[in-house]
């Protein structure tokens, strides 16, 4: 079994409308998704905004409660623990969020701020908590003066290195980074980007990196999985999504990404896609893509939602979610066998 183990999980928001309040139809954030991180991996997801990742995150760690579906950390049932042992695996799965303004208290110091987890799990007394504190500043590269500051003090990108002490403040073992980097400057993206590959070696962490930026997730991720519209369309190794992306969902997004390169950039095919995303409240029937695919057949694209399976190709850790998925380049002395 994988560390992380996310099975067919799904999160539905009522809509009430009436005097009455009743419930007229759901909003399908997340709708019945299935993925795994193994230990020490970071596992990037990536998608449009709304598209359903960030409240993945949260149900992961139940600070929302799923509508169904399994979360399995460490042979752990996530969704069925107590109390007293959800507050004993939140020692273990800590989050940092993606806003460094709204995600820090600016009524508290940044010594309480770091040192709140401590004191709620009672670990350690006042002075060895205090001295905790200056060493996990140390360690996302501040300083022991920055403790007694309080949030407005500090830049973005400082802010979030604050983000990343508190969640280093329990030794966990597993981090959600959600959106981590995306409300920084360019160049203070990549000194966190840099920090938190660095903390993962020292420290032997997993990482689930929540992002929409492709060229960020790339850096940093040993597999990718692609949403769309509360969907999983596609996962796979990184190097592997990126060079040869089966969905057409995938393809467009990667095209969409720049590149440092003048002559491929004027050369290289645009994928715009038509259309707007749809609703998640009234998704399209089928495939949930295709209504802007250019590889959309009434029949089964608009029938049947496809499986998130492998599709025979090289690579048999490639899943994808399309009933005409591409297919790998065959290899000169592959194509030659079969002629």
């Amino acid at each position: 079994m994988s560390f992380l183990e996310v099975q067919n999980l799904k999160m539905y928001f009522p809509i009430r409308s009436g005097i009455l309040k009743r419930t007229t139809g759901h909003v399908y954030a997340v709708d019945d998704i299935s993925f795994s991180v193994e230990h020490g991996e970071t596992m990037g997801l990536v998608g449009e905004s709304g598209c359903g990742k960030s409240t993945t995150a949260r149900v992961i760690l139940r600070l929302q409660q799923a509508s169904g579906g399994t979360v399995t950390y460490d042979g752990e049932d996530v969704m069925s623990a107590s109390r007293a042992q959800m507050q004993r695996l939140r020692r273990d799965m800590q989050i940092i969020f993606q806003d460094p303004y709204a995600s820090l208290n600016p009524r508290m110091r940044v010594r309480s701020i770091i040192g709140e987890p401590l004191k709620i799990h009672h670990i350690g007394t006042p002075a060895e908590r205090r001295e905790r504190v200056v060493q996990l500043l140390e360690t996302v590269g501040l300083t022991a003066e920055h403790a007694d500051r309080y949030p407005h003090e500090f830049s973005g990108g400082q802010r979030q290195r604050i983000g990343v002490a508190r969640a280093l403040a329990l030794n966990p073992r597993l981090i959600i980074c959600d959106e981590p980097v995306s409300a920084l400057d360019v160049s203070i993206r990549a000194q966190v980007i840099n920090l938190l590959d660095d903390l993962q070696d020292e420290l032997k962490l997993t990482y689930l990196f929540i992002a929409h930026d492709l060229s960020v997730v790339k850096h940093i991720s040993d597999r990718v999985g692609v949403m769309y519209l509360g969907k999983v369309v596609e996962i796979a190794g990184s190097d592997v999504l990126y060079d040869f992306p089966q969905h057409p969902y995938t393809e467009a997004l990667l095209s969409a990404v720049p590149i440092p390169d003048p002559q491929t950039e004027r050369t290289r095919r645009r994928i715009i896609l038509e259309g707007d995303v749809p609703s998640p409240a009234n998704p399209p029937s089928g495939c949930v893509f295709h209504p802007r695919c250019s590889r959309m057949q009434p029949d089964p694209c608009q029938r049947e939602m496809p499986a998130l399976e492998g599709t025979g190709d090289a690579g048999a850790n490639h899943l994808v979610a399309c009933h005409f998925a591409t297919r790998y380049p065959q290899a000169p002395a592959a194509a030659a066998a079969g002629t």
